[in-house]
Formats: C-alpha cells, sequence, structure tokens
C-alpha cells in the first residue's frame, strides 16, 4: 500500500516542513511535504500578500502527492475572522478535491476534544491579532479568560523563542483568570511541542498549540490515527478511543 502523504502549506519561504511533524509521527507510514508562502511579516499587512498564493500552493500540493492539505499558519487563517476561514478551506478543497484543512480549524477541534469551554491563550501575535483570535474564538463557542502575546511580528524570530519565555508567558496567562479550563498557545512557528507535557503537569490543565494540533488536525482530515502518546492529552492514544467509543 501505498504510503500517505499530507501537503502543508507553510508560512516561511523555503517551505520547510515543521519539525513537530517528524516528532510526533516518526516511525508512522506517512510523509510529509510542504510549500511555503515567504509570509513578509506576521500581521494583517502581510498577510495581505499572500493570502491569494494559498490555492496555488495547495494545487503544487495536490500534484506532488498531496491526499489531503492544511494551511500552517493559524492567524493567517483567523484574520479575517470566521467566515473567511470556512471560505478558505472550502475554496482549498474545490481547488485541489482533496480533504482540506486550516490550523485555525485545527485549534478549534483540539480545543473541543480536549472538552475546553474557558482558554487562557498566550500568543506570539501583536493586540491586534490578539483581539481577532478573541473574536475567533467566541464565533465557535469559547471563551478567553486571559490574553497574552509577545509582539512578534518577524516569521524568522517566533521559531527563535526560548522555551522558558512560552513556560512562564502561559503560566501568566492561566494565573490570570482561575476559572481557564486550559491552555492554547497559539502562532505556528513557536517550537511549543515538548512544552505540553511540562506545562500540564504544572497547571493540571490541558494544553494545545498550533502547529502540534496542525498535524494532529490534519492526520484526522486524512482519515489517519493521530494520536502519538507522550506528547500531551491531545495525542493521548486512551483519549482517541475514549472519544471514538
Amino acid at each position: 500500500m501505498k504510503t500517505p502523504t499530507l501537503g502543508l502549506i507553510v508560512p516561511p519561504a523555503a517551505g520547510r516542513v515543521p519539525i513537530d511533524g517528524r516528532a510526533l509521527y516518526a516511525g508512522r507510514d506517512v510523509r510529509f511535504i510542504a510549500r511555503g508562502l515567504a509570509l513578509p511579516a506576521i500581521s494583517p499587512e502581510g498577510f495581505d500578500t499572500v493570502v491569494d498564493r494559498i490555492l496555488q500552493c495547495g494545487v503544487e500540493l495536490r500534484d506532488a502527492g498531496a491526499q489531503a492539505i492544511s494551511l500552517m499558519g493559524t492567524s493567517l487563517s483567523f484574520y479575517r475572522g470566521a467566515d473567511f476561514t470556512d471560505a478558505l478551506r472550502d475554496r482549498m478543497h474545490e481547488a485541489t478535491g482533496l480533504p482540506c484543512t486550516t490550523m485555525s480549524h485545527a485549534i478549534i477541534a483540539s480545543l473541543h476534544w480536549l472538552g475546553i469551554e474557558r482558554v487562557a491563550v498566550a500568543t506570539a501575535y501583536i493586540d491586534t491579532l490578539n483581539h481577532r483570535l478573541v473574536a475567533y474564538l467566541a464565533s465557535r463557542g469559547i471563551t478567553v479568560t486571559h490574553i497574552e502575546g509577545l509582539s512578534i511580528t518577524d516569521v524568522d524570530a517566533v521559531g527563535q523563542v526560548p522555551a522558558e519565555t512560552l513556560m512562564a508567558l502561559a503560566e501568566r496567562t492561566v494565573a490570570a483568570d482561575p476559572s481557564a479550563q486550559g491552555l492554547l498557545i497559539s502562532c505556528g512557528g513557536l517550537l511549543t511541542l515538548d512544552l505540553h507535557v511540562p506545562l500540564e503537569d504544572r497547571l493540571g490543565l490541558p494544553v494545545t498549540s498550533s502547529s502540534p494540533a496542525g498535524f494532529w488536525d490534519l492526520m484526522r482530515a486524512a482519515g489517519l490515527d493521530a494520536s502519538s502518546p507522550g506528547h500531551g492529552q491531545l495525542f493521548a492514544a486512551e483519549r482517541a478511543l475514549e472519544r471514538a467509543a
């Protein structure tokens, strides 16, 4: 049987597959390929310069053998609101004929999967994007208890944020309102996968974040097993079996 090939549309120009895919599904019968958008900045103005290239990248991935595709950019897919996010997914499907999703759909699916209705949110974003994220989550029935961002607009800089900075930011957002039922770390460029378990242990709450949720969601869109034990509650095999039952 042919190895499933999953396509990723990523913001950086280099078009590399984010490292989370290999970390989560090493040894599994799945292959990831990517195309880059050359996003100039993490801002509405930056997104406007590349948003029209998304469909072409999807077609390129289909022609390269992808069987399902995700736009792996959270703010890039929510910045114009929920209607745009859903329409973009539909247009990706129409252009490629494949199952398609976005990282914004992924974070919502992961929050629902984890049973989180009130969420603390830590981001890489400027305030403008934080406000739009709060509105996007609210449109999906999710209340943000507190949000704080790092005000980063440089595409390469987000991947250089130290784990200690993200841990401290996450803890502050949760501590700001004890009614939070979980934590979301938003921005696909942040390196968050290895923080899921330490944060869940420290906070006593489930954790999801953009890039890991993006891979989890794409695997599910392709009809594949998205579990990956050892990477937090979202990826627990027993939770997947529980939800299936």
